[in-house]
């Protein structure tokens, strides 16, 4: 583990618990969409939280805002940005579940901030507030509306890009990547455009590490 990488013991077990549901939450009826051409990890229009000035080390996630294993690993991915800010970029692409009533909705919410420069806070909000939200069979579409008002978004703009059907096509854009890549769960990470395979937060940090040694 890196010297300069303190995580709490509790943040340990809740990532793990996270790691747990790797590839246990499938795609069922996913091999039925269309997967790009060329499927990349990252793409030009990605969603970078962080960027690294040298761009030698990138970590992709393919997440599902309606995922316990995703809520799980939230808090980690945070301190990994804080940890190696400036020095490895970070990319949240979407994987909304079909198993999850509401997580293409929420990833159409979150898209539709995302045109207004609130990708960000948007992804934050919707994991900082999943156990409210997830888990519910009726349409929660007006409950994240509710989010971009209390984020002062341009509701009228929010709402034209909800009804875009441009701006669900961007979210399944990235799903039919992930599914061309073969994610087949959630929180999938790629670390410099190889899939992650790690059991621990140790493991994680260690592959990590060695990417930026390289």
């Amino acid at each position: 583990m890196s010297a300069n990488l303190k995580i709490s013991a509790a943040l340990v077990a809740v990532f793990v618990v996270g790691l747990g549901v790797f590839g246990l939450v499938r795609s069922q009826g996913e091999e039925d969409v269309p997967a790009a051409a060329a499927p990349a990890v990252v793409r030009e229009d990605s969603h970078r939280l962080s960027t690294a000035a040298d761009s030698r080390v990138t970590l992709v996630e393919f997440l599902d805002f309606e995922c316990e294993g995703c809520l799980a690993a939230y808090p980690f991915v945070e301190e990994l940005r804080q940890l190696y800010d400036g020095r490895i970029t970070f990319v949240a692409r979407y994987f909304p579940m079909p198993g999850h009533a509401n997580a293409e909705n929420a990833a159409v919410a979150v898209e539709a901030a995302a045109q207004q420069g609130r990708f960000e806070d948007m992804y934050a909000r919707m994991f900082e507030t999943q156990t409210e939200w997830g888990e519910k069979q009726e349409s929660q579409a007006a409950v994240f509306r509710g989010f971009a008002e209390d984020m002062g978004l341009d509701l009228a703009a929010f709402d034209a890009a909800i009804a875009d059907p441009a701006t669900l096509e961007r979210v399944l854009r990235d799903r039919a990547d992930g599914i061309a890549l073969g994610v087949e769960g959630t929180p999938t990470f790629f670390l410099n455009g190889e899939k992650l395979t790690v059991t621990t937060t140790d493991e994680f940090i260690e592959q990590v590490d060695a990417a930026l040694a390289d």
